[in-house]
């Protein structure tokens, strides 16, 4: 199954790469030009821990198996969103291929420059829904007892803007209640979310 993601992976990023700059004129002026900033499509190592912030020489990288699609939106022209950064509000998905927990956010991403080169750091706090187990699951290695059906939602990144459209970003997502509920076995997953700029 690995080798089959792998693959069509690689398809998606060959056809992302591929996409001519004239494409986004076939957008423009229309409404979701205006409205879309970003489109990612990202592949993962699904559940590297249980917690927030392991050592990185503590995940486990066995089962990568998780894709990931993200619509990131324009940041509103509100006073409010200029006065927190103007983050980009972002809704994604990141589905398990092996029957495993997958997820649905709804979050503000926040982009940070660095220096004057093409990276830059990324960070985003909302809330997750999750198709999981929140006690009682079956086999607690591959289901994770998430305790609440809505959860946070933080993602942390390092990136490039490999060209004018197009980004890439190596991210850790991670969802849990803090414990608020009765169960709070979180979910991390790390991986490549490669981006189309509109």
């Amino acid at each position: 199954m690995s080798k089959l993601l792998t693959a069509a992976f690689a398809i998606a990023v060959s056809a992302l790469l591929a996409l001519p700059a004239q494409a986004q004129s076939l957008l423009t002026p229309s409404p979701f030009a205006e409205v879309v900033d970003e489109i990612r499509v990202g592949l993962h190592a699904h559940d590297v821990s249980y917690i927030l912030f392991p050592p990185p020489w503590e995940y486990k990288l066995n089962q990568i198996e998780d894709i990931s699609f993200d619509v990131l939106f324009k940041s509103p022209d509100l006073e409010a969103f200029r006065w927190i950064g103007s983050p980009r509000p972002d809704l994604g998905v990141t589905l398990n291929t092996d029957g495993q927990d997958s997820l649905l956010h709804l979050s503000l991403t926040w982009q940070l420059p660095i220096f004057d080169t093409p990276l830059y750091l990324e960070g985003a706090f909302g809330g997750a829904v999750h198709n999981g187990y929140l006690t009682g699951s079956p086999d607690d290695t591959r289901h994770a007892n998430f305790g609440c059906r809505l959860n946070f939602y933080e993602r942390y990144g390092v990136g490039a803007h490999v060209s004018e459209n197009v980004t890439a970003t190596l991210t850790y997502e991670h969802t849990s209640n803090n414990g608020w509920c009765e169960k709070n076995q979180g979910l991390s997953n790390v991986g490549l979310r490669l981006g189309w700029k509109f």
